[in-house]
């Protein structure tokens, strides 16, 4: 499994892709300011569920906002509940 992460200037997704080029899941976020994001959705294709592949996305942006000193605010049901989950990962949280 491979993510890639496309930012832009107001909105970014890390997006999950099998060897095959098939996306096995995405989390969408928003810019809220220079320095923090709002996690918008997170969705992973029924193929994949239940495979960690969302825990995956969520673990992948929060390896890039520590490194870019980033914020998070977790609006998706999903991450939010990941968050409460983690203790571990609760320092990027706003």
């Amino acid at each position: 499994m491979e993510i890639k992460h496309v930012n832009g200037k107001h909105k970014g997704v890390f997006k999950a892709l099998d060897g095959d080029e098939v996306e096995a899941g995405r989390m969408t976020y928003s810019w809220a300011g220079e320095d923090k994001l709002i996690i918008d959705h997170t969705e992973v294709n029924p193929d994949f569920k239940g495979q960690g592949v969302g825990k995956e996305l969520l673990l992948t942006l929060v390896d890039y906002v520590r490194e870019h000193k980033i914020k998070v605010i977790p609006l998706c049901p999903f991450a939010k509940s990941m968050f409460e989950r983690m203790p571990e990962i609760q320092d990027v949280l706003q």
